[in-house]
């Protein structure tokens, strides 16, 4: 079975194909096939609020974050220098005072 693309507005895994486009069932954006591979190629992270970081952008945590494995705790607000942006499901990488090197994910922190 061939796997569909995510939609770019909403992030919705049931997308689907009609002709030469790809249609969202939740959002009702439409886009074409050649879009889809822009976006592909492009790898894009955005915060909470969808601004785009960078590598070395400087963030918040916007919730408090169990940490795995241990029995601490990131703290709202805690800000975080420096970050580097890898591929996978935590899509940031990054030295966290007081806790080390973490792995975090875009949706919760926010750009400062």
């Amino acid at each position: 079975m061939e796997k569909l693309p995510k939609c770019p507005m909403c992030g919705s895994e049931y997308t689907y194909e009609d002709r030469n486009l790809f249609i969202c069932p939740e959002c009702a954006h439409e886009w074409t096939g050649a879009e889809t591979n822009a976006l592909e190629t492009e790898n894009v992270v955005k915060d909470v609020n969808g601004n785009i970081l960078n590598e070395g952008d400087s963030v918040a945590i916007i919730k408090d974050l169990k940490v795995k494995g241990s029995s601490s705790v990131l703290k709202i607000g805690t800000k975080v220098k420096n970050i580097r942006l890898v591929d996978g499901d935590h899509n940031i990488d990054c030295q966290i005072d007081g806790f080390g090197a973490m792995k975090l994910k875009s949706e919760f922190v926010k750009k400062i």
